[in-house]
């Protein structure tokens, strides 16, 4: 009975593979050998057994890999990885770090398999390692990312990227779309709607008034219209609106001003209007670059999906292809990924 207690205190936590041919299944196998994880959760990998196993081969660990065709079969114990085993990659015709259309459809339906399990509550939480998106497009899924795809098979209309580093967040009104689509989609009743996204996700972390910083989208927020009309005609009003609901917000504050002001503590989190203005911050925050060695010393910060059914947490970086095979990639952003689903999965 007391293993019994003492599992249901440790969501399961679906990792999944990620592009086949990139650093996902390295990075897995670096996170899943700290001993740590086990005492939190119960992760268990969504992919394919062959390709965790010839990660092995780049990483320096004894680890064993136990392929599964039922979550109920997982072992969860420190020293065997449990992989959810899809079957979907042939390894000798695997290039690593190629992009290739096998590699895109394995790392697609990882993805696809973790949100049914996660949706039919066979595990309580989802973290993602990174999927190409030339290779995803090339198997004939047409996404422009993660969240695209989790929005698209959890049926959610209403949904955001939230970035997370120590206590800076970042939540975007538009993500991967061009710039000048992204100015475009700048709409009071979207900045409304995620405004009230980040109001949420804050209080779901226990943060229990959050306070919301908006963000400009033109330089010194138009400085009254000098330099664009969208604070004035769309982002004022949406801010308007969310206070008369009981939103702690403030804004537009131009992005030169209020990232330094978010990172000293100022606010909760902030609401960014276009991709780069949220990712920069934060990855400058979190990404550490050793010119001398060539590598980075530090790749940390998480990506959340919020409004969604299910919990999504992934690692804040991309497939990196020139390092996979290697063994260097840092497992760092993988295992606050994998926290923080634990954290969210404790408090649902």
């Amino acid at each position: 009975m007391k293993h019994e207690k003492t599992n249901m205190k440790r969501p399961i936590i679906g990792v999944t593979m990620g592009d086949p041919a990139g650093i996902g299944p390295e990075i897995i196998i670096k996170a899943l050998d700290h001993r740590k994880i086990y005492k939190e959760a119960r992760p268990v990998v969504i992919g394919d057994a062959s390709t965790i196993s010839n990660a092995l081969k780049f990483v320096n660990c004894n680890l064993i890999v136990n392929a599964i065709e039922n979550i109920k079969d997982a072992k969860f114990t420190y020293g065997t990885v449990d992989v959810f085993d899809l079957r979907n990659v042939v390894i000798k015709k695997l290039k690593i770090g190629r992009v290739s259309i096998m590699a895109g459809e394995a790392a697609f339906q990882s993805v696809t398999t973790a949100i049914d399990l996660a949706l039919k509550k066979e595990i309580n939480g989802v973290a993602t390692t990174p999927i190409h998106k030339e290779a995803i497009n090339l198997a004939g899924h047409h996404f422009s990312g993660h969240t695209e795809i989790f929005a698209k098979y959890t049926k959610t209309k209403k949904y955001a990227m939230m970035l997370v580093e120590g206590n800076m967040r970042v939540i975007h009104v538009t993500t991967h779309v061009s710039l000048r689509k992204a100015c475009n989609l700048i709409k009071k009743q979207r900045v409304l709607d995620v405004i009230k996204l980040a109001n949420k996700a804050c209080k779901n972390l226990g943060i229990k008034s959050p306070r919301i910083a908006v963000a400009g989208l033109n330089p010194h927020s138009s400085d009254g219209g000098l330099f664009g009309w969208e604070e004035e005609k769309e982002i004022i009003p949406a801010i308007k609106a969310a206070k008369k609901l009981g939103c702690k917000v403030v804004g537009p504050v131009p992005g030169d001003t209020l990232f330094p002001k978010a990172k000293g503590g100022a606010y909760d989190i902030v609401v960014a209007m276009f991709h780069d203005q949220g990712h920069i911050p934060l990855k400058l925050i979190g990404f550490k670059w050793d010119e001398k060695k060539k590598k980075w010393d530090s790749v940390s910060g998480v990506n959340i999906t919020v409004g969604l059914p299910i919990i999504r947490v992934s690692v804040d970086h991309g497939t990196a292809f020139d390092q996979a095979g290697k063994g260097t990639a840092t497992e760092e952003s993988l295992l606050n990924a994998i926290a923080n689903a634990t954290s969210m999965a404790l408090v649902q």
